[in-house]
């Protein structure tokens, strides 16, 4: 299903499975963009398990004249204070030649619109301080930074070995 929308000739849909490939393309579009190609270890199979099988995000294709030219991918986290969930962008690229059109404007007010429907109490995400460009995008909208909180990461190593300082024994009581 084709969500039509403001700029003639582009399109929304739902990734389906299939769109596996055509996604890590555009996650690896976006990590050569931020320069953090040497980073992506993701394959088409783990896309597979985690977006389709186990649904832990979403995928937004968005296509123009029915050629695929941005994404974004997004979940639900919950804010604690608000008592609702929120819809957190994890990633929203859009082919570079297709940028200047509006596409990424297009993209975020269907996100802010779904998450809106969804009931969700707000719709964060994050931006690498360098990328000026963007920056000034998402203040453009009226998004604004979050200046009194500092995202924290347990990656690799340091995720195993936290994982390994929880003892526990099981218990029925």
């Amino acid at each position: 299903m084709y969500i039509d929308t403001k700029l003639e000739g582009f399109q929304l849909r739902f990734a389906k499975e299939k769109d596996c490939a055509l996604i890590l393309e555009f996650i690896k579009d976006l990590a050569e963009y931020e320069k953090m190609s040497h980073v992506v270890v993701a394959t088409e199979e783990d896309l597979a398990k985690y977006l389709f099988e186990q649904k832990t995000a979403e995928v937004i294709i968005g296509e123009y004249n029915r050629k695929p030219v941005a994404f974004a991918l997004f979940f639900h986290n919950f804010s604690t204070f608000l008592g609702k969930p929120g819809l957190y962008l994890e990633d929203v690229y859009v082919k570079t030649e297709m940028r200047g059109r509006g596409i990424g404007s297009i993209i975020l007010s269907y996100l802010a619109k779904l998450a809106k429907e969804r009931n969700c109490g707000r719709m964060e995400w994050s931006c690498l301080n360098w990328n000026e460009p963007s920056i000034a995008f998402y203040k453009k909208l009226g998004a604004v930074p979050l200046d009194e909180w500092t995202v924290y990461r347990l990656q690799d190593e340091a995720l195993d070995d936290m994982a390994e300082n929880f003892d526990h024994t099981l218990s029925e009581k």
